[in-house]
């Protein structure tokens, strides 16, 4: 299964970032949407799970809940927008976290593109995809794309888009 993972686009898509996750067989957005819009044309593309992030009004909180706990392809994914990071849970996720896991863990909100395992917590492994929109104080856009297969995650791409201005 092909996995697109962006968030923080805070409104904005580009034809770019459509044609990136063009083929993949679901589309995951960890939060800060911006709009309903921007939500509606990334489900147009490919099945969406998204969370919703602190700028994300009433709407899209309806659609996509604080935390996402799924499983694709026997892989144990949590997501949720402000999470922390290995070593430094949110106290809103730290006690499920600790409690039982999660294989993959996204989060998004800082804007900074991050890849870590926690050792202390079986291998978890953290993704937090950046910012492909152009709010913020990051300068460079990123995105992800990877596979799942039989349980794992392959074939991690790191994707810049470009500069932010």
């Amino acid at each position: 299964m092909k996995i697109g993972l962006l968030s923080d686009t805070h409104s904005y898509l580009d034809d770019q970032i459509i044609r990136l996750l063009t083929g993949c067989d679901e589309i995951w957005h960890a939060g800060d949407f911006g709009t309903i819009e921007v939500s509606d044309r990334l489900n147009e593309i490919a099945p969406l799970r998204g969370v919703y992030g602190n700028i994300d009004d009433a709407t899209i909180r309806q659609v996509h809940p604080k935390v996402n706990r799924f499983i694709v392809e026997g892989l144990d994914i949590m997501m949720t927008h402000i999470g922390g990071y290995p070593g430094k849970y949110h106290p809103d996720v730290r006690n499920e976290i600790k409690a039982k896991p999660p294989q993959l863990y996204i989060t998004g909100h800082s804007h900074i593109l991050k890849v870590m395992t926690d050792k202390s917590l079986n291998n978890l492994l953290h993704l937090n995809p950046g910012a492909a929109g152009k709010h913020g104080f990051h300068t460079m856009r990123t995105m992800m794309r990877f596979d799942i297969n039989n349980g794992k995650l392959e074939n991690l791409q790191v994707i810049e888009l470009g500069k932010r201005a």
